[in-house]
């Protein structure tokens, strides 16, 4: 597993619990289980996004333990099936679960025996702020690709920050040699995207941030960024023709070759990565 700490370990996967399919599901439940197969549990289908998901979820929870070792207070937000909210709270810390669909609670409660996880569903800035409280962390994942208005988004979670705390952020790579999507800072009106906003997966892809951009909106919203890193290249991520290589390469090799591509200068390893995470602070 690459990450700046390797503090994550496969192991804490294990307390992700696999409920039997059930066809008389919700649609959405369906759907989660559907993805938490392809991701987190053992299973037969292709290498690649079960990879790269263990690498974007490891690279964001190393920065949570790296910014707060000692525990605290953790929003999950858009959290969908709940595995960053169950993986934390494993970990100790005091964590929130959010997200926009109600119904999905039930099926995050089917993968976890704990009961400390607060569920708060609904729209986190449509509530009244002394319900939504205040964090040490707040973790958004694969989110702010989804959003028109990015800058917004940032300042609203600066808002629920304790003194001291932080936002762990990941999102596809705008500067990937692949992308075709827009940057923020080149569109003169995003409320035209408004009505676009919170698809899920990739077809709800507004805007690709740049590395630039993401220094430029922290700093609007009052933030800093502590860390920057790019992840997952072409062929960890089983891109391009790449799928029909990296099945048969050992996991090893796989892995130092994405160790290498992050080593190499900056400019072109923002090429060769198709996400990145960042560790935001109070400026």
């Amino acid at each position: 597993m690459t990450g700046p700490t390797r503090r994550f370990h496969e192991s804490l996967f294990g307390h992700i619990k696999r409920p039997p399919l059930d066809p008389s599901w919700p649609d959405s439940w369906r759907y989660s289980h559907g993805h938490d197969v392809d991701s987190v549990w053992p299973g037969v289908t292709a290498r690649g996004y079960r990879v790269a998901y263990r690498h974007r979820f490891a690279r964001a929870v190393d920065y949570v333990l790296e910014a707060k070792p000692d525990g605290g207070r953790v929003l999950d937000l858009a959290a969908g099936q709940g595995n960053f909210s169950i993986v934390l709270a494993e970990l100790g810390y005091h964590v929130t679960w959010n997200d926009l669909r109600d119904e999905l609670v039930g099926y995050v409660r089917l993968k976890t025996d704990r009961q400390d996880i607060r569920f708060l569903p609904g729209n986190l800035f449509e509530l009244p702020p002394e319900r939504v409280g205040r964090f040490d962390a707040v973790v958004a994942t694969e989110i702010i690709e989804h959003v028109a208005h990015p800058d917004d988004f940032l300042r609203k979670l600066a808002g629920f920050l304790e003194p001291g705390g932080v936002i762990v952020l990941t999102t596809p790579n705008g500067r990937y040699f692949r992308n075709t999507l827009p940057r923020f800072s080149d569109c003169p009106d995003p409320s035209q995207f408004e009505a676009l906003q919170f698809k899920p997966d990739a077809d709800g892809h507004i805007f690709l941030l740049y590395p630039d951009e993401i220094v430029t909106l922290a700093a609007k919203a009052g933030l800093k960024v502590d860390k920057f890193s790019v992840f997952n290249n072409p062929l960890t991520a089983e891109n391009l023709k790449t799928r029909y290589l990296s099945p048969i390469l050992p996991y090893g090799l796989v892995d130092a070759i994405e160790r290498g591509t992050q080593a190499l200068p900056a400019a072109l390893s923002q090429r060769l990565h198709m996400q990145w995470a960042a560790l935001l602070s109070r400026a």
